[in-house]
Protein backbone atom coordinates (compact mmCIF):
# COMPACT_ATOMS: atom_id res chain seq x y z
CA UNK A 1 0.00 0.00 0.00
CA UNK A 2 1.41 3.09 -0.84
CA UNK A 3 0.26 6.67 -0.04
CA UNK A 4 0.64 9.98 -1.93
CA UNK A 5 -0.27 13.80 -1.27
CA UNK A 6 -3.75 14.42 -2.80
CA UNK A 7 -4.11 16.20 -5.70
CA UNK A 8 -7.48 18.74 -5.05
CA UNK A 9 -8.80 18.19 -8.17
CA UNK A 10 -9.34 15.03 -7.28
CA UNK A 11 -12.05 15.27 -4.91
CA UNK A 12 -14.24 17.58 -7.62
CA UNK A 13 -14.71 14.80 -10.09
CA UNK A 14 -15.57 11.95 -7.25
CA UNK A 15 -19.56 11.61 -7.68
CA UNK A 16 -19.98 11.51 -3.99
CA UNK A 17 -18.62 15.16 -3.37
CA UNK A 18 -20.28 16.67 -6.86
CA UNK A 19 -22.63 19.01 -4.76
CA UNK A 20 -19.81 20.19 -2.25
CA UNK A 21 -18.99 24.06 -2.18
CA UNK A 22 -14.92 24.89 -3.08
CA UNK A 23 -15.48 25.64 0.98
CA UNK A 24 -16.72 22.60 1.64
CA UNK A 25 -14.00 20.68 -0.25
CA UNK A 26 -11.28 22.64 1.23
CA UNK A 27 -12.53 21.40 4.77
CA UNK A 28 -13.08 17.79 3.88
CA UNK A 29 -9.37 17.68 1.91
CA UNK A 30 -7.28 17.54 5.36
CA UNK A 31 -9.12 14.33 6.12
CA UNK A 32 -8.57 11.99 2.75
CA UNK A 33 -5.91 10.54 2.11
CA UNK A 34 -4.80 9.22 -1.46
CA UNK A 35 -3.63 5.47 -1.52
CA UNK A 36 -2.72 2.67 -4.05
CA UNK A 37 -2.73 -0.71 -3.46
CA UNK A 38 -1.47 -3.37 -5.76
CA UNK A 39 -3.39 -6.32 -7.24
CA UNK A 40 -4.20 -9.07 -4.29
CA UNK A 41 -4.19 -6.64 -1.41
CA UNK A 42 -6.66 -6.54 1.47
CA UNK A 43 -7.78 -2.85 1.71
CA UNK A 44 -10.10 -4.06 4.60
CA UNK A 45 -10.75 -7.15 6.50
CA UNK A 46 -14.23 -8.76 7.91
CA UNK A 47 -14.15 -7.92 11.79
CA UNK A 48 -12.02 -5.11 11.95
CA UNK A 49 -12.42 -1.85 13.61
CA UNK A 50 -14.43 0.67 11.10
CA UNK A 51 -12.46 3.75 10.90
CA UNK A 52 -13.09 4.91 7.51
CA UNK A 53 -14.52 5.26 4.02
CA UNK A 54 -12.88 4.26 0.56
CA UNK A 55 -13.60 5.28 -2.76
CA UNK A 56 -12.17 3.96 -5.61
CA UNK A 57 -10.83 6.20 -8.32
CA UNK A 58 -9.01 3.18 -10.74
CA UNK A 59 -8.98 -0.55 -10.43
CA UNK A 60 -11.67 -3.42 -9.66
CA UNK A 61 -11.60 -5.00 -6.37
CA UNK A 62 -14.04 -7.82 -4.78
CA UNK A 63 -16.61 -7.82 -1.77
CA UNK A 64 -16.31 -11.16 -0.06
CA UNK A 65 -16.99 -13.25 3.14
CA UNK A 66 -15.76 -16.65 4.39
CA UNK A 67 -18.10 -19.24 3.86
CA UNK A 68 -18.77 -22.09 6.55
CA UNK A 69 -15.83 -24.25 5.24
CA UNK A 70 -13.23 -21.48 4.77
CA UNK A 71 -14.14 -20.47 1.58
CA UNK A 72 -14.49 -17.18 -0.02
CA UNK A 73 -17.80 -16.02 -1.41
CA UNK A 74 -17.70 -13.31 -3.89
CA UNK A 75 -20.71 -10.70 -2.57
CA UNK A 76 -19.46 -8.36 -5.49
CA UNK A 77 -17.20 -6.68 -8.09
CA UNK A 78 -16.92 -2.87 -7.73
CA UNK A 79 -15.11 -0.09 -9.36
CA UNK A 80 -14.10 3.28 -10.63
CA UNK A 81 -16.67 6.01 -8.18
CA UNK A 82 -17.75 3.55 -6.37
CA UNK A 83 -17.64 3.11 -2.34
CA UNK A 84 -17.06 0.67 0.44
CA UNK A 85 -16.95 0.96 4.17
CA UNK A 86 -19.83 3.18 5.33
CA UNK A 87 -22.08 0.84 6.78
CA UNK A 88 -19.61 0.03 9.64
CA UNK A 89 -19.54 3.78 10.19
CA UNK A 90 -22.94 4.16 10.27
CA UNK A 91 -23.84 1.81 12.57
CA UNK A 92 -20.69 1.32 14.66
CA UNK A 93 -20.03 -2.32 14.03
CA UNK A 94 -16.73 -4.68 12.98
CA UNK A 95 -16.43 -4.80 8.72
CA UNK A 96 -19.14 -7.15 7.98
CA UNK A 97 -17.07 -8.48 4.80
CA UNK A 98 -13.50 -8.10 3.27
CA UNK A 99 -12.25 -5.97 0.16
CA UNK A 100 -9.39 -7.45 -1.88
CA UNK A 101 -7.86 -5.59 -4.71
CA UNK A 102 -8.57 -7.89 -8.37
CA UNK A 103 -6.20 -5.44 -9.98
CA UNK A 104 -3.86 -2.50 -8.97
CA UNK A 105 -6.37 -0.01 -7.52
CA UNK A 106 -6.31 3.93 -6.30
CA UNK A 107 -8.78 5.04 -3.75
CA UNK A 108 -9.50 7.81 -1.64
CA UNK A 109 -9.50 7.08 2.12
CA UNK A 110 -12.03 9.25 4.02
CA UNK A 111 -11.88 9.29 8.45
CA UNK A 112 -14.54 8.55 10.24
CA UNK A 113 -15.17 11.98 11.57
CA UNK A 114 -14.50 13.42 8.21
CA UNK A 115 -17.38 11.11 6.88
CA UNK A 116 -20.03 12.00 9.10
CA UNK A 117 -19.49 15.52 9.09
CA UNK A 118 -20.03 15.18 5.22
CA UNK A 119 -23.20 13.76 5.63
CA UNK A 120 -24.56 15.99 8.58
CA UNK A 121 -23.61 19.43 6.16
CA UNK A 122 -24.57 18.05 3.00
CA UNK A 123 -27.90 16.59 1.86
CA UNK A 124 -27.07 15.34 -1.37
CA UNK A 125 -24.18 13.18 -0.36
CA UNK A 126 -26.42 11.76 2.26
CA UNK A 127 -28.63 10.66 -0.54
CA UNK A 128 -25.69 9.26 -2.69
CA UNK A 129 -25.08 7.03 0.61
CA UNK A 130 -28.49 6.08 1.08
CA UNK A 131 -28.86 4.72 -2.80
CA UNK A 132 -26.23 3.17 -2.62
CA UNK A 133 -27.32 1.14 0.26
CA UNK A 134 -30.67 0.55 -1.36
CA UNK A 135 -28.69 -0.21 -4.29
CA UNK A 136 -26.90 -3.33 -2.05
CA UNK A 137 -30.63 -4.40 -0.90
CA UNK A 138 -31.51 -4.96 -4.13
CA UNK A 139 -28.77 -7.21 -5.15
CA UNK A 140 -28.55 -8.61 -2.33
CA UNK A 141 -32.07 -9.91 -2.70
CA UNK A 142 -31.44 -10.57 -6.15
CA UNK A 143 -28.79 -12.97 -5.60
CA UNK A 144 -31.07 -14.59 -2.68
CA UNK A 145 -33.79 -15.31 -5.63
CA UNK A 146 -31.36 -16.52 -7.89
CA UNK A 147 -29.61 -18.76 -5.28
CA UNK A 148 -32.69 -20.24 -3.97
CA UNK A 149 -35.14 -20.24 -7.46
CA UNK A 150 -32.41 -20.68 -10.45
CA UNK A 151 -30.26 -23.82 -11.30
CA UNK A 152 -26.24 -22.67 -12.04
CA UNK A 153 -26.77 -22.72 -15.71
CA UNK A 154 -28.88 -19.96 -15.18
CA UNK A 155 -27.00 -18.06 -12.74
CA UNK A 156 -24.19 -18.53 -14.90
CA UNK A 157 -26.14 -16.60 -18.09
CA UNK A 158 -27.37 -13.86 -15.34
CA UNK A 159 -23.75 -13.15 -14.43
CA UNK A 160 -22.73 -12.98 -18.09
CA UNK A 161 -25.17 -11.01 -18.85
CA UNK A 162 -24.79 -8.45 -15.73
CA UNK A 163 -21.01 -7.86 -16.59
CA UNK A 164 -21.34 -7.24 -20.28
CA UNK A 165 -21.18 -3.53 -21.42
CA UNK A 166 -22.17 -1.91 -24.81
CA UNK A 167 -19.50 -1.76 -26.96
CA UNK A 168 -19.57 -0.63 -30.75
CA UNK A 169 -22.74 -2.28 -30.98
CA UNK A 170 -21.85 -5.42 -29.07
CA UNK A 171 -22.15 -6.90 -25.51
CA UNK A 172 -18.39 -7.31 -24.21
CA UNK A 173 -16.99 -8.48 -20.86
CA UNK A 174 -13.82 -7.01 -21.47
CA UNK A 175 -12.19 -8.56 -18.70
CA UNK A 176 -14.28 -11.56 -17.49
CA UNK A 177 -13.26 -13.30 -13.96
CA UNK A 178 -11.51 -16.48 -14.17
CA UNK A 179 -14.22 -19.14 -13.63
CA UNK A 180 -13.16 -19.94 -10.13
CA UNK A 181 -14.39 -17.00 -9.13
CA UNK A 182 -17.31 -16.98 -11.20
CA UNK A 183 -17.64 -20.07 -9.18
CA UNK A 184 -17.30 -18.12 -6.20
CA UNK A 185 -19.90 -15.59 -7.14
CA UNK A 186 -22.90 -17.31 -8.09
CA UNK A 187 -22.65 -20.31 -5.52
CA UNK A 188 -21.02 -23.47 -7.54
CA UNK A 189 -18.12 -25.16 -8.56
CA UNK A 190 -15.59 -24.24 -10.79
CA UNK A 191 -16.27 -27.52 -12.92
CA UNK A 192 -19.90 -26.07 -13.39
CA UNK A 193 -19.10 -23.01 -14.60
CA UNK A 194 -16.54 -24.53 -17.29
CA UNK A 195 -18.90 -27.04 -18.42
CA UNK A 196 -21.40 -24.30 -18.67
CA UNK A 197 -19.64 -21.67 -20.13
CA UNK A 198 -18.43 -24.16 -22.76
CA UNK A 199 -22.18 -24.89 -23.55
CA UNK A 200 -22.96 -21.35 -23.95
CA UNK A 201 -20.04 -21.22 -26.76
CA UNK A 202 -20.42 -24.36 -28.43
CA UNK A 203 -24.63 -23.07 -28.67
CA UNK A 204 -22.75 -19.60 -29.92
CA UNK A 205 -24.63 -17.75 -27.75
CA UNK A 206 -21.31 -16.54 -26.11
CA UNK A 207 -17.95 -16.20 -27.86
CA UNK A 208 -14.85 -16.22 -25.11
CA UNK A 209 -11.33 -14.97 -26.24
CA UNK A 210 -9.34 -15.37 -23.58
CA UNK A 211 -10.36 -13.50 -20.95
CA UNK A 212 -12.91 -11.25 -23.04
CA UNK A 213 -16.13 -12.60 -23.11
CA UNK A 214 -18.84 -11.82 -26.25
CA UNK A 215 -23.08 -11.94 -25.13
CA UNK A 216 -24.28 -13.05 -29.01
CA UNK A 217 -27.42 -13.72 -28.06
CA UNK A 218 -28.93 -11.45 -25.03
CA UNK A 219 -32.40 -12.71 -25.61
CA UNK A 220 -31.50 -16.37 -25.10
CA UNK A 221 -29.64 -16.27 -21.78
CA UNK A 222 -31.90 -13.84 -20.84
CA UNK A 223 -34.72 -16.25 -20.60
CA UNK A 224 -32.44 -19.16 -19.42
CA UNK A 225 -31.89 -16.83 -16.67
CA UNK A 226 -35.50 -16.09 -15.51
CA UNK A 227 -36.84 -17.28 -12.52
CA UNK A 228 -38.73 -20.21 -12.95
CA UNK A 229 -41.82 -20.42 -10.48
CA UNK A 230 -43.85 -23.17 -9.25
Amino acid sequence: MAQFALNPNILKNVPLFSSFSDHQLATLLPAVQHRRFPRGSYVIRAGEETDALYIILAGKAKVLIPDDDGNEVILSVIGPNEFFGEMGLLDDLPRSASVETMEACEMLRITRSAFLACLKDNFDAALIIIRNLVKRLREADRKIESLALIDVYGRVARLLIDLAQPVDGQWIIEKAPPKQEIARMIGASREMVSRVVKDLHDKGVIRAEKRKIFVLDRQSMGRRSSVRRG
